[in-house]
Parts: structure tokens; sequence; C-alpha cells
């Protein structure tokens, strides 16, 4: 194996990439260029801010280019002049063009968060924890005009356990996903790779996650509600409200517990009021909800919600069942 470093383009945008990108400076092999989504509003100011991504770059003097794609003569003859070998391209958020994969002299590879071809697309790691998947993990792909439909080049494997969040998740995936890029690499840079063609029949797609989804809806059994708190835990954060409230009554469920337990109650209706939580009738089970956030407030056990507000809840309360 040569011993000369790679120069990588890096192309992504959030927290997940940026981790990445640390790997990258930290390695043997030169990052000469970051590639990121222009800076957004955020906050409640709306403040233009930087990506993660950018963040790091500029903490170590890497030119940062953030085109808004790449259709423009220009923004194809600027990648072209940096002469890369190499693009790495981790949550980066849009989809690069043939143009664009053939430009460096060995293409581009990606870090995705799922083992292909189970999940592809934008939310790989919350929708695994919503379908009930027992394992994960991180895909090195060589890119492909298809949306994550590369040639696998290395996978690395790791258990969904029942308590994990999509938080949780993601920290775990980034511990897996920073050494199996650097290994790829190596493998790229000795000639030694081994693609492996992804099988299209067995692939999901993972759609970008909403708010409006979040809401829970009680007709569902309550496992299937309990994987929806954990997999949109942090973003973008399961709710619900008392029935016919506004959507300024939103209740935030940070964390909640399938019960196998039947119950004549109609769906989304308060059964149990304890120290442990409120028991709510889903179609098949109860699900007991643990953590909550009311409006303006910050997220408590609800034990320490009804020490503050002991009439806020009543059995026999309905809960809005989304339509």
């Amino acid at each position: 194996m040569t011993d000369t470093p790679l120069n990588i383009i890096f192309a992504g945008t959030p927290e997940f990439a940026a981790e990445h990108l640390k790997a990258l400076i930290g390695s043997r092999h030169k990052v000469i260029a970051v590639y990121s989504q222009p800076d957004r509003p955020a906050g409640r100011g709306k403040k233009l801010t930087a990506s993660p991504v950018k963040e790091v770059a500029l903490e170590h003097n890497i030119p940062v280019y953030q085109p808004l794609n790449f259709k423009s003569d220009e923004a194809k003859a600027e990648l072209a002049a940096l002469n890369a070998d190499l693009m790495v391209v981790v949550a980066y958020g849009l989809i690069l063009p043939k143009v664009v994969l053939d430009t460096p002299r060995l293409g581009c590879i990606n870090v995705h968060a799922s083992i292909l071809p189970r999940w592809r697309g934008a939310a790989p790691i919350q929708r695994a924890i919503e379908a009930g998947d027992t394992e994960t993990g991180v895909t090195i792909m060589q890119m492909d005009v298809g949306l994550d439909t590369g040639d696998m080049l290395i996978k690395a494997f790791c258990p969904i356990l029942a308590t994990d969040t999509g938080g949780i998740l993601h920290d775990r995936l980034l511990n897996i996903g920073t050494p199996a890029l650097l290994e790829a690499l190596d493998q790229i840079q000795s000639g030694q790779t081994k693609p492996i063609k992804q099988d299209d029949a067995l692939s999901n797609y993972a759609p970008k996650l909403s708010k409006e989804e979040a809401a829970l809806n009680w007709k569902l059994p309550a496992v299937e509600l309990e994987r929806k708190v954990r997999a949109f835990n942090p973003f973008p954060v399961a709710h619900t409200k008392p029935a016919g409230s506004g959507d300024d009554a939103r209740i935030r469920v940070w964390a909640a517990k399938a019960m196998d337990k039947p119950t004549d109650e109609p769906p989304g209706t308060i059964i149990g009021i304890t120290t442990y939580g409120l028991s709510v009738a889903c179609q098949s089970g109860q699900l007991i909800l643990e953590k909550l956030q009311l409006p303006g407030k910050k997220p408590m056990g609800v034990t320490e919600i009804l020490l503050g507000h002991p009439d806020l809840f009543k059995r026999g309360d309905k809960l809005e069942i989304p339509t």
C-alpha cells in the first residue's frame, strides 16, 4: 500500500457528518476542501447559522464551498479545479449528479447510517427503530447516480436495543462509522476494495421526518407508538394533545413504555394516572407516558408534573386521534 495521503473533498452538513470530518482531519489523509449546505436561519431569532460541518472546517482553516447545487458551470469548474483524489459524502443533503461523481479521480464514497439495502433515504436511523429492527449499522458505499444504490465497500453492524432512541443510536453509529470510513480509505488507496452490489428487492425507503407524522395515533398498537416515541427523540419528538384543543396545547412525549394489557376503553382515553405515568388506551395494549413537555415548559417526568398540576389530567380524559 502506498503511503501517499489521499487529497479528499468532504461534503456533509449535520453533526453526524461533522464527526466524520473530524476523523478525516485527524487521519493521515488531507482534507483539501469542504462542501456544506448554505447557512440557514435557526433559533428563535432566525439568525443565519453555519452547519456543524462548516464550523469544523473553519476551525481547521479548510476552504468551504456552499453551492445551492451543481447545475452551474462555475460550480462544476470550481470542483474540478480542486483536483481531488476522492470525495467523501456524509449526509450532505444534495443528490450529486454524474458529472460530480466522476470528477474526483477515485470517485465519491458515502457513509450511510444503515446496513444497505435495508433503508435508503434521508432518515435511516429513525426508520429502523420505528420499524422494530433489532440490528442496523453503517455502510461505506461507492456512490452512483441512484439514491443510496451504489456498490457496498464495508459494512459495520450494531444492535438496536429496546431502549434506544434516535439520538442514542445516532451516537452509537458514529462510533462505528468513523473507523469504517478510515478502513475504506485504506482499501481504496491500496486498490483492494471488494465492492458488493445491492439487492434492490430488499430495499426500503426511509423518508425525511416531519412534525406532522410525529402526532401519536392512538388507533395504533401500543408497541408501535412506543417505537415511534423512541425513534423521534430528539427530533421531531412525538406529540399529542387533549381532544378538541388547538395546536398551542400540544404535549411533547419524550419517553413512554408499551404495556401488553387489554382495555375496553376507546383509543386515546386516559385510563390510569400513577406516579409512573399516564396510561392511555391504544388499539391494542396501553402506552404509559413517562416524560412529557407541556407547552412552554421543559421536559419533565410525569410525577414532577403531577406535583405542580395535580388536576391537569383525569381518568376518562380523551387525547386527540389525528386524522
